[in-house]
């Protein structure tokens, strides 16, 4: 019930207290108390992929899998025209080498083949634009982390613009990361 001055206080309807108490148990039966070797491990894991601990376990527990694959956009690797990659972006992949696979769509007038070609990335292909249709968005990106090699629910797409978010839950992927997540203090593309 919602009306002028509500402020959003606890329920006033009958039973509001043993849904809290049913809610709060129910909540507690599927987050499973994980051994203290196991939260270490995690935590390890994150540090290897550059990720604060919350945002790899939130993503972990929503797509129930780990992560083992990047799909950056050329907006959130900050790549210039030439194909180019800033300083810190190339450091960031290169760091990731061993812990994830590295994908990247790009925006014309990039050459997905040249940049392929230049190194970083097991996989890159062209990214969907504005007025991309979502069927040939979602195949295009499926085909780039089949090329990839990476399951879909274990690719986190990098992102720096909006429509870039989409790309996630348009293709079925693991989750989504903001350029500044994995790229801190990074200037804004």
């Amino acid at each position: 019930m919602s009306g002028i001055g509500h402020n959003g206080g606890p329920s006033m309807e009958r039973g509001a207290g043993f849904r809290k108490v049913a809610w709060t148990k129910a909540r507690t039966a599927l987050m499973p108390a994980l051994p203290l070797e196991v939260v270490r491990l995690r935590v390890k894991r994150a540090q290897r992929l550059g990720l604060p601990y919350k945002t790899y376990a939130t993503i972990r527990a929503v797509s129930g899998r780990d992560i083992v694959g990047f799909l950056f956009s050329d907006n959130a690797l900050g790549m210039r025209r030439d194909g180019v990659l800033p300083v810190d972006a190339r450091t960031r992949l290169d760091d990731l080498d061993s812990a994830a696979r590295r994908l990247a769509a790009l925006h014309p007038p990039l050459d997905p083949e040249r940049v392929l070609a230049g190194g970083g990335f097991e996989a890159t292909g062209r990214a969907p634009g504005l007025f991309t249709p979502w069927r040939e968005a979602r195949e295009g990106l499926r085909d780039l982390a089949r090329r990839g090699d990476v399951p879909f629910d274990g690719l986190i797409v990098v992102a720096a613009t909006t429509l870039e978010r989409d790309w996630s839950a348009n293709a079925g992927f693991g989750g989504t990361v903001a350029r500044d997540v994995m790229f801190p203090g990074a200037p804004a593309s």
